[in-house]
């Protein structure tokens, strides 16, 4: 409890000081303390409306949606007992870039895109039910159905992407890797209260998750039902990672890589564990947007870039120990 506490209090410093450094930093930089001032309404007219209108709504979509994929990860590793299981292989976020994609097709508003995106994710969840529920819940044949929804939804976004007019093609692309430009108070504030909502549940789950990783029949014996238990939080995993995708689109490998992390940092699952993890989920995404805004020499690269040729080198590692690990108990 103690190195978690300490964990999170360093995460949360971390984080504070990266969302001052967004604010302030820009083609029109500011001092701190003027970003600061200006965030909250005070100081120099200009600075008010570069902090709250451009840069805060970014900063802001970053952290929640960061947070948002990281949990959703969490649980979704925790309910199947396996280190692969994140939103990306459940098709909840091709669900998300489905939904995008074929409003962009129409020519509708781009406010509507997150709104798209998260009744994108729930259609993947209800597909992921139809095909996955075969008298209960079985973890195994979940995780293939989502494989096989991921495919799906995917091929139908590159289609629809093809077939687009040059004109709409380059925004399709750059939404579908991932990204949090030109977000606005009106998604950040109902995209981040949803997801803020659903978090709240996932922390009410935990003691059935608890239970849950006692394995089914003792979690039976103690009067448990564990195919209700396993699916409300599987609807609370699936609602988060829609949510934050509709937020900045299906940033890759944060969901992934982020619980991984925080178990190799902190330890077993517990509260303060699931607390960390969302940290560790802001602090990732918005240090590769500011990487992206910033540090790189190519300007307009969507987030999801960074964080996923950071991943993809995590997941080649989680592999091998995966094949390591099964290779030793055959042997």
């Amino acid at each position: 409890m103690r190195r978690t506490l300490l964990l999170s209090i360093a995460a949360l410093g971390t984080l504070l000081g990266l969302v001052t450094l967004s604010v302030a930093v820009g083609e029109m930089p500011l001092p701190a303390g003027s970003a600061l001032q200006a965030l909250i309404g005070l100081g120099d007219p200009g600075d008010v409306l570069v902090v709250q209108q451009f840069r805060a709504p970014r900063t802001v979509a970053a952290v929640v949606a960061g947070a948002g994929l990281a949990v959703a990860g969490g649980l979704l590793q925790r309910l199947f007992r396996n280190p692969l299981a994140s939103p990306d292989v459940m098709g909840v976020t091709g669900g998300a870039s489905f939904g995008a994609v074929a409003v962009l097709a129409t020519g509708a508003s781009q406010a509507a895109i997150p709104l798209a995106a998260l009744g994108g994710g729930l259609l993947a969840a209800v597909l992921l039910g139809v095909f996955g529920w075969r008298s209960g819940v079985n973890p195994t044949r979940l995780v293939l159905v989502g494989l096989a929804v991921q495919a799906g939804l995917t091929a139908a976004v590159n289609f629809m992407v093809v077939r687009f007019p040059a004109e709409l093609a380059g925004s399709a692309l750059q939404w579908t890797t991932g990204s949090v430009y030109g977000r606005t108070w009106t998604e950040v504030w109902g995209a981040g209260a949803a997801v803020l909502l659903a978090m709240a549940f996932a922390f009410l789950l935990h003691r059935r998750l608890a239970v849950l990783d006692l394995g089914d029949d003792s979690a039976g014996s103690l009067g448990l039902n564990t195919d209700a238990a396993r699916l409300q939080v599987l609807v609370v995993a699936i609602a988060l990672a829609s949510l934050a995708a509709a937020l900045a689109g299906p940033v890759a490998f944060v969901a992934l890589a982020v619980p991984h992390m925080v178990r190799f940092l902190a330890g077993p699952p517990t509260v303060g564990t699931l607390a960390l993890t969302g940290l560790a989920g802001a602090v990732l995404l918005l240090t590769s947007d500011l990487t992206v805004q910033h540090l790189l020499p190519i300007s307009g690269l969507p987030v999801g870039v960074v964080t996923a040729t950071l991943g993809a080198p995590w997941l080649l590692v989680l592999m091998i120990r995966q094949s390591s690990s099964v290779h030793r108990s055959v042997r």
